[in-house]
Formats: C-alpha cells, structure tokens, sequence
C-alpha cells in the first residue's frame, strides 16, 4: 500500500469521527437492507413450496433487490419471466 493510501483511510475516519455518519444514510441503508433480507426469506420459502411444481428462482442479489422491494407481485414477476421466457 502506498502511504497516500492510507493517509487517505486515516483522514476519512477523522472527518467521520468529526462530523459524524449522517442519520439518514445509516437509516435508508439498514431499509435497504431489511428489504433485500426479506427478498431473500422469501425466495427461499418459495423455492421450498414451489419444488413440488418445478418452479425454481434463483436466490442471487439481482432476484433478492426484486423481490425486497416489489414484494409477492416481484415474486409473480420472476416466476412469470421464468416460466414464460426462460
């Protein structure tokens, strides 16, 4: 590592010690989060119960953000595009 690197490391953790994370930021991250969390829960509950038809959706980040955000009509979606076009 070169030392401009570091210096660069050590005067962003300063100024975020100074100045502080801002509130807004942590809290639509940890949303964000939360949705894609949910996303993840539910193709996985889906997958279970949808092997028994031989309907199966991918758990990657793509499908997970999807499905977080647009919810059961994300989960239709994705089940759509994969019977249909797939």
């Amino acid at each position: 590592m070169d030392w401009w690197i570091i210096a660069g490391i050590i005067l962003l953790i300063a100024v975020l010690l100074i100045k502080g994370i801002p509130v807004n930021v942590v809290k639509s991250s940890g949303q964000i989060v939360m949705k894609v969390t949910i996303g993840i829960l539910f193709l996985f509950f889906f997958n279970l119960f949808g092997a028994s038809f031989g309907l199966h959706i991918p758990i990657n980040a793509f499908t997970a953000m999807i499905v977080g955000l647009l919810g059961i009509p994300g989960i239709a979606c994705l089940t759509a595009i994969s019977v249909f076009i797939v």
